[in-house]
């Protein structure tokens, strides 16, 4: 059964419970910054969370930022509740290994 996209109202309440997140060209992204040598163990935490919920984000790092963007491609490339979810697991990670959000 494919995941069904989160209405507007829902994406705009996820929004609201995930600050720093946004919609940009389709997907549910945010960047964050830290130190060179934090980076990669983030980077390994988040593969374990995508791995066992079985939902992967597109990820870019360059230097010290690594940047996340998610939506669901069995629902049309929308962004869903599996977004949201990945999302904030992302963050609680992000916040254990010490990055910020990068501006």
């Amino acid at each position: 059964m494919a995941t069904k996209p989160l209405t507007d109202a829902a994406l705009e309440k996820a929004l609201t419970d995930l600050p720093g997140w946004s919609i940009q060209e389709g997907e549910l992204t945010k960047s964050f910054k830290g130190p060179r040598s934090v980076v990669p163990g983030l980077y390994a935490a988040v593969a374990a969370a995508e791995d066992e919920a079985d939902h992967h984000a597109r990820i870019t790092i360059l230097y010290g930022t690594i940047t996340f963007g998610l939506n669901t491609h069995d629902a049309g490339g929308a962004i869903t509740a599996k977004d949201t979810a990945m999302a904030a697991r992302i963050e609680a990670l992000a916040a254990e290994h010490g990055v910020q959000t990068q501006p």
